[in-house]
C-alpha cells in the first residue's frame, strides 16, 4: 500500500470506467480495462481515441502524447487481467451481488497489498469489505460524472480501512488534479447523500401536479443558479439508478425525505430510464441524446383562456433593497411606476439606492445616460400608500410578517382603484391570508422575486383558490414583458424554490451536527460534484441563519414532517446571535466591515 499505484485496473467499461480510465491514462497510469462485454471494451477505446482527439483539437495535448496515452490503456474480458494492479476500481452495476462476485474473485488473483475500491454512491463499503478476504484494503472512490470535468473524488473509508490504503488513494487523486475529500461509509456519501434527497422531493412535487417539469426545472436554474433541474438531471443520471440511490439512503435514515418517490418506480418498471432510454420525465430525440423533443405533455401555447388587465402604472410598497429592486425593474421596462414608504425620507432613501444602480450600469456600459434619466423619470417617490390610488398593479415588498402584511392589504383595499391588481412578494406565507384581509381576494397573487431582483430572472407567480383567471393572465403577461421568467405553483409554504432548496440546506446542517463532515468539506462537494455556484454553508450565511430557520419553521408547520424539523445547531446558533455575514458571524467568521 506504500508504493505508488502506478498499474490500475479498471472493472466495467461503461460511461463511468471510461471516463476514469481517460483521466488515469492522461496522469501517465498504465490501466487495464476489464468488462465482459466486447462491445463495451471496444467502445470504451473509440471513446478514448476520440476524447484524446479533441484535446488535441484544443492544443491541451500533442499528437505524441495521445499515442503515449493511448498506449497505456489495454482491455480484457477477464478479471485475471488485474494480476499485477497496484489498484483495482470496480463501476460494475449498483448491486451487492454484482461487486461482492468481482471482490471475490479478486481476492484469488490480485497482490495482497493491492488495493480494491468500489466505485459505488449508494452501497456500503464496509459491506463489501467485510465480504473481501483482505476487508482493510477496500475502500471506496467515488468519482463524478463527466469524469473528465469534475474535480470532485470522494474517499469512502470503512471501520475495517488501512489508513495506508487512504493515503496512497487521496495522493492519487491529486496527481489526477482531482479534489479528494474524505468521508465515512454513509450512504451517498456527502454530495450524493445531499443532492438525492432534493431531487426527490422534487419528482414528488410534480407527481402531485402542484408545478409542470419545466417550471421545476425553471425554477432551480433561476432561482439557484444550478446548471441543471432537478426532473433534467434525474433523465441525466437515470431513473433507476436514482432509486437505488435513494432506497439505500432510506434504508440507512429511515427519514421519509428519501423514501423514493411512487413515480421514480413507475417509470423505472416502464423502462423510461432517462436519457439512456430515450425517455423519462422529458422525451429524447433518440436513446442517448440530450435532445428533449415535443410529447403530451410539452404545451403548445399558451392555455390561458382570459384575457389580461391593461397595466399601465406599478406601486411598490417598501424602502428595503427588495422594494426598490422591483421599482428599478418595472421602471427599466417602461412603466411608470410609484415607490411608496412609510416616510418621504424611506422613500427618497429607495430612490437615491436606485439612482446608484443605475449609475453602475450606465459606468458598466449596460445602459446609456439618457436611459438611466429616463427610467429614473417613471419613478415617483411617496411617502403614503395614498399614492396608489391610481396604479393598475399593485405589489408590497414590506417586512416578512403576516401581520404587517395584512395591514397593508387592508389598506390597499381602500385605497387602489376597482379593478387593480394587488400583488405581494412574499417567499414563505400564505398569499390567501393576505388576500382574505381585503374585500376582493380575485384580485390578489403572489409575486415572488428573487434578490437582487434587477439580476435573478425568476418570479414564481402564486395562484390562490380565490384569484381570478384574468388576474393571473395579467401577471404572466406583466413578468414577461419586465423581462423576467414566470413559472407557476400553488399557494403552499416555500412554493417551489425554497421548498426544494431549504430542506437541502438543513440536511446539510445535519451532516455538520452528527460530525460526519466538515463546513468546508460539504461546500467542497457540493460545489465540485454538484456544479452549485455556492456551497450549502456559503449560501446560509449569505441568506442569514435567522431568514433560514423562519423559512425552514414553516416548512416544517405546513408539511409536518419530522426530516423538515430544523437542525438543532441552526436554532442554537440563531438563539445565539450568530445570523450569517451580517452579524460578522455565522457558521463561519467574517472580518467587520
Amino acid at each position: 500500500m506504500d508504493t505508488p499505484l502506478s498499474t490500475i485496473a479498471v472493472v466495467g467499461l461503461g460511461t463511468m470506467g471510461t471516463g476514469i480510465a481517460d483521466v488515469l491514462v492522461r496522469a501517465g497510469r498504465e490501466v487495464i480495462g476489464i468488462d465482459i462485454s466486447d462491445t463495451a471494451a471496444a467502445q470504451a477505446v473509440a471513446a478514448l481515441e476520440a476524447s484524446t482527439a479533441r484535446a488535441v483539437a484544443r492544443e491541451r495535448i500533442t499528437e505524441e502524447e495521445r499515442q503515449d496515452a493511448l498506449a497505456r490503456f489495454r482491455t480484457f474480458s477477464d478479471l485475471h487481467a488485474a494480476a499485477d494492479a497496484d489498484l483495482v476500481i470496480e463501476v460494475v452495476p449498483e448491486s451487492y451481488e454484482a461487486k461482492h462476485e468481482v471482490f471475490r474473485a479478486l481476492d484469488g488473483i490480485v497482490r495482497p497489498d493491492t488495493v480494491l475500491a468500489t466505485g459505488t454512491n449508494a452501497l456500503s463499503v464496509t459491506r463489501l469489505a467485510a465480504d473481501s478476504a483482505h476487508p482493510e484494503r477496500v475502500l471506496g472512490l467515488h468519482f463524478f460524472t463527466p469524469v473528465q470535468a469534475m474535480k470532485l473524488v470522494e474517499v469512502v473509508s470503512s471501520v475495517l480501512t488501512d489508513p495506508r490504503a487512504v493515503d496512497a488513494v487521496t495522493r492519487l487523486a491529486h496527481d489526477l488534479g482531482k479534489e479528494p475529500v474524505a468521508v465515512g461509509d454513509r450512504a451517498g456519501f456527502i454530495a450524493d447523500g445531499l443532492l438525492f434527497g432534493y431531487l426527490n422531493q422534487a419528482a414528488a412535487m410534480y407527481e402531485a401536479k402542484y408545478a409542470s417539469r419545466e417550471d421545476i426545472d425553471a425554477a432551480m436554474r433561476l432561482g439557484c443558479g444550478l446548471p441543471m433541474g432537478p426532473l433534467a438531471l434525474l433523465d441525466l443520471i437515470g431513473v433507476d439508478t436514482a432509486r437505488t440511490v435513494l432506497e439505500a439512503m432510506y434504508a440507512d435514515s429511515h427519514d421519509r425525505l428519501h423514501a423514493p418517490a411512487p413515480i421514480l418506480k413507475q417509470l423505472s418498471e416502464a423502462g423510461l430510464t432517462g436519457r439512456k432510454s430515450g425517455r423519462g420525465f422529458y422525451t429524447y430525440a433518440a436513446p442517448g441524446s440530450g435532445e428533449v423533443v415535443r410529447d403530451a405533455l410539452t404545451p403548445l401555447g399558451s392555455a390561458e383562456a382570459a384575457t389580461g388587465r391593461e397595466v399601465r402604472s406599478v406601486g411598490v410598497a417598501g424602502s428595503g433593497t427588495m422594494a426598490s429592486g422591483i421599482a428599478e425593474v418595472f421602471a427599466k421596462a417602461g412603466y411608470e411606476v410609484v415607490l411608496a414608504a412609510r416616510s418621504q425620507e424611506k422613500a427618497d432613501t429607495a430612490k437615491a439606492r436606485i439612482a446608484k444602480s443605475l449609475a453602475r450600469s450606465v459606468d458598466k456600459g449596460r445602459m446609456t445616460a439618457e436611459a438611466r434619466d429616463t427610467t429614473l423619470g417613471l419613478i415617483t417617490a411617496a411617502g403614503t400608500l395614498d399614492a396608489f390610488s391610481e396604479v393598475d398593479l399593485a405589489v408590497e415588498a414590506v417586512a416578512e410578517d403576516l401581520g404587517i402584511k395584512q395591514e397593508l392589504f387592508a389598506r390597499l383595499d381602500k385605497i387602489c382603484k376597482p379593478g387593480a391588481v394587488l400583488a405581494t412578494t412574499t417567499s414563505s406565507l400564505p398569499v390567501v391570508a393576505c388576500a382574505r384581509a381585503t374585500s376582493r381576494p380575485q384580485d390578489v397573487i403572489g409575486m415572488h422575486f428573487f434578490n437582487p431582483a434587477p439580476a435573478m430572472k425568476l418570479v414564481e407567480i402564486v395562484r390562490t383558490v380565490l384569484t381570478g383567471d384574468d388576474v393571473h393572465t395579467t401577471v404572466r403577461e406583466v413578468t414577461t414583458r419586465i423581462r423576467k421568467h414566470p413559472v407557476d405553483c400553488g399557494d403552499r409554504a416555500g412554493f417551489i424554490v425554497n421548498a426544494l432548496l431549504f430542506p437541502y440546506l438543513n440536511n446539510a446542517i445535519k451532516m455538520v451536527q452528527d460530525h460526519y463532515a466538515t463546513l468546508d468539506d460539504i461546500d467542497a462537494a457540493m460545489k465540485l460534484g454538484g456544479g452549485y455556484p455556492m456551497g450549502p454553508f456559503e449560501l446560509l450565511d449569505v441568506v442569514g441563519l435567522d431568514v433560514s430557520l423562519a423559512i425552514e419553521q414553516v416548512l416544517h408547520r405546513e408539511f409536518r414532517d419530522p426530516g423538515l424539523a430544523p437542525a438543532p445547531l441552526l436554532e442554537h446558533l440563531v438563539a445565539a446571535g450568530c445570523l450569517g455575514r451580517k452579524t460578522g458571524r455565522g457558521f463561519r467568521e467574517y472580518a467587520r466591515r
